[in-house]
């Protein structure tokens, strides 16, 4: 089908989502779980896959490549992810105010499906479970937009997720995949008026900078992530080594992975060396891939690593490497983070409350954490299921972006006969 019949489509289905009640659209999640892990399913899954990740091999990085990457114990993951979702409460429907006005008219602000939601994203197939799950349970219809590099593998997802749909008397069209993976589609999905209520980019700057500029529907900015972690003169350095190793080398290629360390003067010469150790040589012995640092000149000046270019504070790596600055003040480490960030994970690590408080109070960012890692900035982890992205703007949505940021609202107004 073209990009235009797979709109069409989509736009026709949503009326059955808008109205299919809380019980079949959670049993079509069940059943959209279960397809999932058939095993006729789960081998074409994993064909498909195979035939991705051939076709990937040396074109991208070995840390993309695992985010491409499926087995049993992923997609079985994905299934969970969808039955997590269906045990959420329902959105669609839930009173989230009500008033009543001195004429007897109850008003009563109700939350509604967006609609048609579009998401464009690149090199991960969990995301197609997850999106469909999330616009299913909040009776949207979704229309999925993958790179190449994942095009098999999200169309075997897709064709599993269907079956669950038509077993319960649900379009299959509420589940589709672009055929195109050319720009010509997502530019289609850009400006897509009259067939798309919201558009999610899921990926690199490059794309979501490209969906921000050109896009003339209602666009989410999401993804991109240059976390940073600053390193207090008072914290705990070996939680804090811990908690950096952890937002930094326990899966580098997603967003919410820590891109910056910023270090407090005043404990430079103590924590630089130990940060160098655990990062590097510590993790070689444990048979670990150890982390590239990148630093400025005065972390050079105190641990060996490779000079920051001008570019190293402001790029989301994806890999193993991380930026190293030395501050000598929280103000000095909040300002730097205005400068940088892109308003996705920010974290604190200290045992100073004041300048925890001056820190989540300043940062102006999406999730900003105190002594823990940024990697926790995830709808599983915060308790909404599987996100659909973490949204890095401030209208609509903000952070994870779960089943009620992906519902708008009516206001319905119940009266007995009052004119004005």
């Amino acid at each position: 089908m073209t990009t235009q019949e797979i709109l069409e489509a989509a736009r026709a289905a949503k009326s059955a989502l808008a109205l299919a009640d809380e019980q079949t659209r959670k049993q079509a999640l069940w059943a959209m779980a279960d397809w999932l892990c058939h095993p006729d399913q789960m081998q074409a899954i994993l064909a498909a896959n195979a035939e991705d990740m051939a076709a990937a091999r040396g074109h991208i990085s070995d840390v993309m490549l695992d985010r491409l990457a499926l087995t049993p114990e992923r997609i079985g993951a994905m299934a969970r992810g969808i039955l997590e979702v269906a045990s959420l409460p329902d959105p669609v429907g839930a009173v989230l105010k009500r008033i009543e006005r001195p004429n007897g008219l109850v008003i009563e602000k109700t939350a509604v499906p967006m609609g048609v939601i579009a998401i464009i994203y690149e090199s991960r197939p969990n995301v197609t479970s997850d999106a469909a799950a999330l616009a299913i349970k909040s009776g949207n219809v979704c229309v999925l937009r993958c790179g190449r590099e994942a095009w098999h593998s999200a169309h075997a997802i897709v064709e599993a997720l269907r079956c669950g749909l038509k077993e319960n008397g649900l379009p299959e069209a509420a589940v589709s995949l672009i055929e195109d993976t050319t720009h010509a589609s997502a530019n289609a999905l850009m400006t897509a008026v009259d067939f798309v209520d919201l558009l999610i980019p899921r990926g690199g700057a490059g794309l979501i900078r490209a969906c921000v500029e050109n896009a003339k529907v209602p666009c989410i900015q999401t993804g991109t992530g240059i976390c940073h972690v600053f390193v207090d003169d008072s914290a705990d350095q070996t939680q804090a080594l811990d908690i950096i190793e952890n937002a930094k080398a326990s899966r580098p290629s997603v967003c919410n992975a820590e891109e910056v360390c910023l270090v407090h003067s005043a404990i430079a010469a103590e924590f630089l060396p130990k940060l160098a150790r655990r990062l590097g040589p510590a993790r070689v012995a444990r048979g670990l891939h150890p982390v590239e640092l990148r630093l400025d000149e005065r972390a050079a000046a105190v641990i060996d690593g490779t000079p920051a270019g001008p570019k190293d504070f402001d790029t989301e790596f994806l890999d193993y490497i991380l930026a190293v600055k030395v501050v000598d003040s929280v103000e000095e480490a909040i300002g730097h983070i205005a400068e940088h960030s892109t308003g996705h994970s920010e974290a604190i690590l200290t045992r100073n409350e004041a300048h925890a408080a001056l820190f989540t109070a300043a940062v102006d960012s999406a999730a900003v954490y105190v002594n823990c890692s940024t990697r926790f900035t995830d709808g599983g982890e915060f308790g909404l299921g599987c996100e659909m992205g973490i949204s890095t703007q401030k209208l609509h949505a903000r952070g994870p972006m779960g089943l009620q940021e992906l519902c708008s609202y009516k206001y319905i107004i119940h009266g007995d006969g009052q004119v004005r």
